[in-house]
């Protein structure tokens, strides 16, 4: 199959003090900020309906989980989320919450942010304390959730200031970067038939600068990449293939486009095409984009079911030397 390729994407957007969470194809943004916390983990959902995220004190005894999420029923208030999900989580999971407090802030936004403080036991005796924030406007719900095995409270002095920033804007318009970020979360999660399409929505809003990328051409040679490389390695290889003649006839000295078609070729035994398509990449090998590599074919999943062919084998030896 197709492999992924080693084409530099969009680097972690949240910064360490600065979290924001956005979907792709609905209009809300949720945002706030803390100190001393490094992302673990991101998540997003296949249906572009949930982004997530995790981050981790330096000591390791604070972790948070951040969601921005389209909830049903929808237009629910801040409270109604709160009230809605924990009802629904208890019910899924069968934990002994105890509630210790539920109440209101505002904060930076319209919509008042509805807490919770609780705890459970573990199955193994241990106790998680948690501070629960849910905030919702429009067709969206933020949850933002503090834990941790020590007794905590959204009046710890860190976490109230948390949330005094914790908003969700109504009125936001993804951006391309929420694009990609949310398409690249689920490539690294391997969910490569949900990101391709959301690739391709990214290469539609790619700005005259390209930023956060250097220009706006290796804004596209990027994306391009990306959404060709998930529908191949999801199977489409008929889209796969669109995108890549698509990106030559429109950037022809790119190499990568022409490895990547080659690729494709092997899938489908065509090793008379992917030798055209494998000569015609590296003779453009210096145009990959700065700090890119080409890839070694002899080391690639798409090529080594041929490596029995050995007149393919030693043509594919041969390549870049």
């Amino acid at each position: 199959m197709l492999t992924a390729g080693a084409s530099p994407i969009l680097a972690q957007k949240a910064a360490i003090r600065d979290y924001d969470l956005a979907l792709p194809d609905y209009k809300g943004h949720l945002t706030w900020s803390i100190d001393g916390f490094k992302i673990i983990e991101n998540s997003a959902k296949p249906d572009g309906r949930e982004i997530g995220i995790r981050g981790r004190d330096a000591s390791g005894r604070v972790t948070f989980l951040g969601f921005l999420f389209v909830p049903e029923p929808r237009s629910l208030t801040s409270a109604k989320c709160r009230d809605t999900t924990l009802a629904i989580e208890k019910k899924a999971r069968q934990t002994d919450l105890k509630i210790a407090r539920t109440f209101e802030i505002s904060a930076l936004g319209d919509a008042p942010i509805a807490l919770v403080e609780s705890s459970n036991t573990n199955r193994d005796g241990s106790t998680t304390y948690r501070v629960r924030a849910f905030v919702a406007a429009g067709d969206l719900c933020g949850d933002l959730e503090f834990y941790g095995s020590k007794p905590i409270s959204a009046d710890d002095a860190n976490l109230h200031q948390a949330l005094l920033t914790y908003r969700l804007d109504p009125d936001y318009t993804p951006q391309f970067s929420d694009v990609v970020t949310y398409a690249q979360i689920l490539f690294t999660h391997h969910l490569y038939s949900a990101a391709a399409p959301i690739f391709e929505m990214a290469l539609t809003m790619v700005s005259p600068s390209g930023a956060p990328f250097p220009s706006a051409a290796i804004a596209r040679r990027i994306i391009r990449d990306q959404a060709g490389m998930s529908y191949g390695i999801s199977g489409n290889l008929a889209k796969s293939r669109s995108i890549f003649e698509k990106a030559i006839a429109e950037d022809p000295d790119y190499p990568m486009s022409y490895y990547n078609l080659a690729c494709a070729d092997a899938e489908e035994n065509k090793l008379s095409d992917a030798k055209r398509h494998l000569q015609q990449a590296f003779d453009r090998k210096a145009n990959v984009i700065p700090g890119e590599a080409m890839p070694v074919p002899t080391e690639d999943d798409s090529f080594l079911p041929h490596k029995n062919d050995k007149e393919f084998w030693i043509f594919l030896q041969g390549l870049g030397k």
